[in-house]
């Protein structure tokens, strides 16, 4: 089943080495890229502060790129700063570049990358009418709120992430068809996940304008790699030049060649002590169902079925938060 796909490898391991693996401190992650000077793009252009747009002549979709979702995830910064350097500008229709939680980036330290993701809460698990329209209160709700207006004009959206552990890329694409055919165009990175979020609340490709079927709007999800590693920075470049290829007056052109996998169980860390078995890397393929995989305190966590591709694995997860994702070939 090993193939190649935009960037895209599966990787068969062994089940042979069963103890559990651990540790209560993070790993010292090598910081390639240098942090991007964002003040040119600050203000914005359009009375959203950090949403720069441009018009075109021409009339077509309205199509969104998103960097920063979380404060510490530079390489989609880096990927809009250049465009924007180069005057990059839309040969039909609106181009619009978000950079999202600006105050989390702000407090980004190299020697500590981790500790910026966010300032009050996770940005991308507030995406419900309920929570943004609710009385609760924070920064990256008031954040959402004042973006919300104008995402509810935008067509097409790339939302460009990176991942803490090691992992190959991947583009996740929600529940939708709509979204799936187009990450599939795309082409890379090379493998496309539907899955349906995280029990800690819903992302931007979850907000109700691209996830529902009946509209025509759509979102895509990009996780390009490591967050600081200089590969991330040209995958998520590809990606971009990946969709503007696969746009055509909102239109997706082309199947492309990408491997498609739908998640059949997320698993959740329910104790602090969720330790896997092995340091697992996403891209993963389990042969067996039934595998013995991480230990969630005394609770067992096993494959679900034969070839079962391993999305994400987080190594350290926290309470609550998504441990792993499970997948099927399609």
């Amino acid at each position: 089943m090993a193939t190649d796909a935009g960037l895209y490898r599966l990787h068969r391991v062994s089940t042979q080495d069963t103890k559990p693996r651990s540790s209560s401190t993070l790993p010292r992650f090598n910081i390639e890229l240098a942090v991007p000077d964002l003040a040119r793009w600050r203000d914005g252009n359009c009375g959203v502060p950090g949403v720069t747009s441009f018009l075109a002549d021409e009339p077509g979709p309205h199509i969104a790129l998103m960097a920063l979702m979380h404060g510490n995830e530079i390489a989609g910064a880096i990927v809009l700063a250049r465009m924007l350097a180069a005057s990059t500008r839309p040969a039909r229709g609106r181009l619009s570049f978000i950079f999202a939680n600006l105050d989390a980036f702000d407090r980004f330290d190299p020697d500590n990358p981790t500790h910026s993701r966010f300032c009050d809460e996770d940005l991308n698990r507030v995406w419900d009418v309920v929570t943004l329209d609710g009385p609760r209160q924070s920064s990256e709700l008031s954040r959402a709120r004042q973006l919300r207006p104008w995402l509810d004009g935008v067509d097409v959206l790339l939302d460009l992430h990176s991942m803490l552990w090691p992992s190959d890329p991947l583009i996740l694409c929600g529940l939708t068809e709509k979204a799936r055919a187009l990450a599939l165009a795309i082409g890379t990175p090379g493998l496309v996940v539907a899955d349906g979020g995280h029990v800690g609340g819903p992302r931007l490709i979850d907000y109700a304008r691209f996830a529902d079927p009946a509209t025509p709007a759509r979102a895509l999800l990009v996780e390009a790699g490591q967050h600081w590693a200089q590969r991330t920075v040209d995958v998520t470049e590809q990606a971009v030049a990946g969709l503007f290829r696969s746009c055509d007056a909102g239109s997706v052109n082309g199947a492309g060649t990408s491997i498609l996998a739908e998640v059949t169980a997320t698993v959740t860390a329910t104790s602090a002590n969720f330790v896997f078995l092995q340091p697992y890397r996403g891209g993963e393929i389990i042969a067996h169902r039934n595998t013995l995989i991480a230990m969630d305190g005394n609770t067992e966590i096993r494959t679900s079925h034969d070839n079962c591709l391993l999305v994400m694995p987080s190594l350290r997860p926290s309470r609550g938060h998504t441990a792993v994702r499970l997948a099927r070939l399609l």
